[in-house]
């Protein structure tokens, strides 16, 4: 979609960072200024550049007089849509603003141990230096939940080493409608669980979709916690973040910390790193 040329942002706060993290389904988006988020929102990622609805409009906002958030100075931006990251430099360059991308070849603040880091998830690459920056010189698990939940390990000698994908809630509930000849299509994710009896098959579902993940969850924690045990390796800071966060908060055996945008933390912290 092209963009029409916008003005300069004139009055950008000369310590304003939009933060940008382009999911899959959705672009996550903040103002970072001093330590702080604000303005946070999401975005269609199919919208991203939609003059209307999308990232000029919020750029807009931004700039106009009585914005609760300033309007930014430059673009911190992470993708794993590479269809969307020409789009996103067409807005900022329409824009007259600055863009950096956070990948595998920037400093994070930890090092990147694992063998192939082209293939990284640049999101999970934020959220390691989100949680270094939360977290300095302690192991850390963040567990991001999405449209997939992605486990990334971060340790004070080897840096960023890996993780774990597995597939989010909302997906086993749309795979299970779309497989099957009766089961409905379930998306509340979010009404809490009184019995663990369900009275129909939606509830039936619910359940598994919400108790059932933070076992799965949990399960993988167990493994993870018990490799660093043998490598003698200090408690780790567990993170929960992501917008299905929600499903496994309070559920597991070990207190998390949950910030749900941890990877524009990590953006912030990165953007800082390098400049």
């Amino acid at each position: 979609m092209s963009v029409p040329p916008a003005p300069p942002v004139l009055s950008a706060a000369p310590d304003a960072l939009l933060c940008v993290d382009i999911g899959n389904t959705h672009t996550h988006l903040a103002v970072h200024r001093d330590g702080v988020l604000s303005g946070q929102r999401d975005l269609p990622t199919t919208a991203l550049d939609d003059p209307a609805a999308g990232l000029p409009a919020v750029l807009a906002t931004l700039a106009a007089p009585g914005s609760t958030s300033p309007a930014p100075h430059a673009i911190a931006f992470c993708s794993v849509v590479p269809a969307a990251t020409p789009r996103l430099r067409a807005v900022a360059d329409a824009a007259g603003l600055p863009a950096w991308q956070l990948t595998h070849e920037v400093r994070l603040g930890v090092p990147i141990t694992y063998p192939k880091p082209t293939e990284i998830g640049q999101d999970r690459l934020a959220n390691a230096a989100g949680a270094h920056a939360l977290a300095p010189g302690r192991p850390a698990i963040v567990i991001d939940l999405g449209t997939a939940v992605t486990f990334d390990l971060v340790t004070p000698d080897g840096g960023y080493e890996g993780g774990i994908i597995t597939p989010g809630p909302a997906m086993v509930t749309r795979y299970l409608h779309e497989r099957t000849a009766q089961l409905p299509l379930v998306t509340d994710l979010r009404t809490p669980i009184t019995s663990v009896i369900g009275k129909s098959t939606a509830e039936a579902i619910r359940i598994g979709a919400i108790v059932g993940y933070a076992g799965l969850i949990q399960t993988l924690l167990d493994a993870v916690l018990a490799e660093y045990a043998t490598r003698r390796l200090p408690s780790a800071e567990i993170f929960l973040s992501g917008g299905a966060a929600q499903v496994v908060e309070g559920r597991l055996k070990l207190p998390a910390r949950v910030v749900p945008d941890l990877a524009l933390v990590g953006l912030a912290a990165a953007h800082a790193l390098n400049h």
